[in-house]
């Protein structure tokens, strides 16, 4: 089976006709848009001139999308491409011209006296009210637009700079291996999943390489950090915003409230999961906390390692305990090389998906080596690409959903994968997966709580200046030790996490870790749901996923009778993991 995915569908090349033809029409379109935008203060109705806007905004996001899909795409199997790269940036900075007509326009409809006439009167408007409310908000913290102008252009070659620079050290890093009296340099991402290895040896081995390889980099990646985090910094204080926390709430759609609920409760269970790494510490043959070389650690007598034939079998027949339709969209999947999975130097490391509206599909890009958490995390992304597929008949406006809401399906998927292969697996198979689910979920709550602090103090301390490599590392020990605690060995830790994770080198979406958190618990919590109503939770749950581009996280929930301000809900999600630990560490 091909563990190469295939972009033909979007473009042949980048000297093809149809993507250069594609580009001019978007330069055209935007040339356009501009144009009417400079006339919204002329007399007229203002009706017409939303639709309009709505419109033509739509076509832009799509064909934009497109474009940029091809190029990031293309990127991230060969950063060594400087094709993709220069259209990368060029279309950064296109998407840079669009934000600042967008605030232009959002400037303008905030004024409108009669817009809720509008909404009413108007089925385009009223469907992208949502939309249109977001940007009136938005308008309160927009600048003037040349100061707009600025910004965009200075973010180009700013953050958005600093960002792939990271992307590019970090992907094409390679580390000294010795096998046999030979040195051998291998792909950083090949390394990092030697950390699921069934040899401890290897993993220890790996780890320290691991962390020596990083000294080539860091103060390059410190720089990157140190840039992008002051520029996020300066970019909420002219806006208006109290913190870049603030700025990063209101952009998901997420009250604070919300956030200090599912914190108050993750605090409380911590415990619990130090409970669970000192159990696996001890199996593995440590006293006291476990060494971070061991976290992934397969554990149980059942080492199970699956070929991508097998993994792909596993996913599509589990996925049908859920429903037939998520089982056959998994398989066209795979069937349509929609995945790249197959590590290689010069592509990028972790996972990820891309939902490409413009043509209904999705690309996976994973770095898949063999082992359970590899099924895991092929699971997690098709269900992204699951999510993109239920939004496939809204507009381009309606379908941008949120950060936390963003783990909602994959995660949703992940727990289908787990309950259905627990529930036909022998004892040994059933220690081992049940063990990769809460290693998995201790990375999503414990290691997620810990990059929150993380960045929460990397950004407090921004202010006053830039952080040296030392710093950096001493924070993310630190944030570790508050999280962890006395579950990991506090000699044995991970002082680069900061540089390996690439969500830190983001301006666009700064704190992107607590909506893994909020991801894990809300799905486990419509999991519970689905569990008590069985299959006509389907309907409901794919209804709620198309509606979670067109409304608050608290609205998305509360259609499933969900209240997020309630740190109870929190804790019966989080009460489900703890079952799974106390019967882990009862084995």
């Amino acid at each position: 089976m091909d563990m190469r995915w295939d972009l033909s569908a979007l473009y042949s090349g980048f000297d093809s006709s149809e993507f250069r033809n594609d580009i001019d029409v978007l330069d055209k379109e935007m040339k356009d848009h501009e144009e009417f935008l400079s006339f919204l203060d002329d007399k007229g109705d203002s009706g017409s001139k939303v639709k309009k806007y709505i419109e033509i905004r739509n076509e832009i996001g799509l064909l934009h999308s497109k474009l940029s899909n091809f190029s990031e795409l293309s990127f991230s199997v060969n950063t060594n491409d400087q094709v993709a790269f220069s259209w990368m940036e060029k279309l950064e900075s296109k998407l840079n011209s669009l934000e600042v007509l967008d605030a232009r326009f959002a400037m303008w409809v905030s004024k409108i006296e009669d817009i809720e006439d509008l909404k009413k009167r108007d089925p385009v408007i009223a469907e992208h009210s949502f939309h249109i409310d977001e940007l009136i908000s938005k308008a309160n913290h927009s600048l003037d637009d040349n100061c707009e102008k600025i910004v965009g252009k200075m973010k180009a070659t700013g953050s958005s700079a600093w960002g792939s620079l990271h992307g590019i050290l970090t992907s094409s890093l390679l580390v000294e291996m010795e096998k046999d009296g030979k040195v051998d340099m291998v792909p950083i991402s090949s390394v990092r999943s030697m950390a699921y290895d069934g040899d401890q040896n290897k993993r220890k081995f790996a780890y320290e390489a691991e962390l020596k390889a990083y000294r080539k980099i860091e103060k390059s990646i410190a720089a990157s950090l140190n840039s992008i985090k002051g520029e996020v910094i300066t970019i909420a204080e002219l806006r208006g915003y109290k913190s870049p926390l603030d700025m990063t709430l209101l952009r998901s759609r997420m009250e604070n409230s919300v956030l200090e609920a599912m914190l108050e409760a993750i605090k409380e269970y911590l415990p619990q999961f130090r409970k669970y790494y000192r159990k696996k510490a001890s199996l593995l043959g440590h006293n006291g906390g476990l060494p971070f070389y061991d976290l992934f650690a397969p554990v149980g007598k059942s080492d199970i390692r699956f070929s991508y034939e097998e993994a792909r079998k596993f996913i599509v027949d589990n996925f049908s305990s859920f429903s037939r339709e998520l089982a056959q969209f998994a398989d066209n999947a795979f069937e349509k090389r929609w995945i790249d999975a197959k590590p290689k130097e010069g592509k990028v490391g972790g996972a990820f998906c891309a939902n490409l509206r413009s043509i209904k599909e999705s690309r996976v890009l994973s770095n898949f080596s063999g082992s359970f958490n590899d099924v895991r995390t092929l699971a997690h992304e098709l269900g992204h690409a699951y999510h993109g597929h239920c939004l496939n008949d809204v507009s381009f406006l309606n379908s941008k959903y949120p950060m936390p809401l963003a783990e909602t399906a994959s995660i949703f998927c992940e727990t289908i994968i787990n309950n259905a292969a627990l529930s036909k697996a022998d004892k040994n198979s059933a220690e081992s997966i049940l063990e990769a689910d809460i290693s998995s979920a201790g990375q999503v709550i414990v290691d997620i709580y810990s990059r929150y602090l993380f960045e929460s103090e990397v950004f407090k301390r921004r202010e006053s200046g830039s952080l040296s490599v030392d710093e950096l590392k001493d924070i993310m020990i630190k944030a570790q030790k508050e999280s962890y605690g006395e579950g990991l060995d506090e000699n044995v830790l991970h002082p680069y996490m900061w540089l390996i994770k690439p969500h830190y080198y983001l301006a666009d979406w700064n704190f992107y870790n607590f909506p893994y958190a909020f991801g894990l618990l809300f799905a486990k919590g419509l999991f519970a749901i689905y569990l008590e109503r069985g299959k006509s939770f389907i309907e409901q749950y794919k209804s709620l996923l198309e509606a979670t581009g067109r409304n608050s996280i608290i609205n998305v929930a509360a259609e499933v009778d969900i209240d997020v301000c309630d740190k109870k809900f929190w804790i019966q999600s989080l009460e489900m993991i703890s079952r799974d630990i106390e019967k882990f560490n009862s084995l």
